[in-house]
């Protein structure tokens, strides 16, 4: 990478915290919202866009394998929910993340992706075994999940039929993290990133106040 501009961390944090208040205020006013929905798309490239510069070691053949097999199942099981929605229940996907392959946003594959090695990150930090951290990191991700599955609606991401996310949508969030990050030890992908948690947080607590603001709206 000795071609990119050198990014210090401590600017690229403070961009982070800044682009996702802005994002948090833009989406709240009226007058931007739509704009603002507009631009997910983009900020969640230039997210993961900031995560692979500070990643740790260099990618190589095994861990871009591990990222493209974690892109391709997550989509072609996403693709698989859309159409018979017996995976995470009978939902459909909006504009909000952009462009669609057989109705399905082709940036969800990417947004697993970041969700598995954002979570694979922080759980790493755990000093226990590796099932441990396997564990916690699928639970984070379902936390996250959650939140994200209230908020997803208003900002035109997805929506469930009847207006909720059911059970199994938890528990196959639950399994498939569980695979993901499963697979990711058995790997031995390794990863540190200096970055990938505060955009981590910062995703959780964006949505975390869309989803608090929009409740107190109704």
């Amino acid at each position: 990478m000795k071609f990119l501009p050198v990014l210090k961390e401590e600017k690229v944090r403070g961009f982070v915290i800044t682009l996702y208040s802005v994002g948090v205020a833009g989406i709240l006013l009226p007058p931007t919202r739509e704009l603002f929905i507009a631009l997910t798309p983009s900020v969640l490239l230039l997210s993961f866009s900031l995560i692979l510069y500070f990643h740790h070691p260099p990618l190589n053949s095994r861990s871009t394998a591990a990222f493209l097999l974690i892109y391709l199942i997550s989509f072609f099981v996403e693709v698989a929910g859309v159409k018979y929605g017996f995976i995470f229940g009978e939902y459909s996907y909006g504009k909000g993340l952009g462009i669609k392959l057989l109705d399905t946003p082709l940036l969800i594959g990417l947004n697993w992706v970041m969700l598995v090695y954002c979570t694979a990150v922080i759980a790493d930090k755990i000093p226990a075994p590796a099932f441990v951290k396997i564990t916690a990191a699928s639970l984070l991700m379902v936390l996250y999940d959650f939140i994200m599955e209230h908020a997803a609606p208003g900002m035109k991401m997805w929506s469930f039929e009847g207006g909720y996310a059911p059970l199994r949508n938890y528990i196959s969030w639950f399994l498939l993290a569980f695979l993901f990050q499963s697979g990711m030890k058995a790997a031995r992908i390794e990863i540190v990133n200096r970055i990938a948690p505060l955009v981590f947080y910062c995703q959780g607590i964006f949505f975390l106040v869309i989803l608090i603001i929009f409740k107190l709206a109704k």
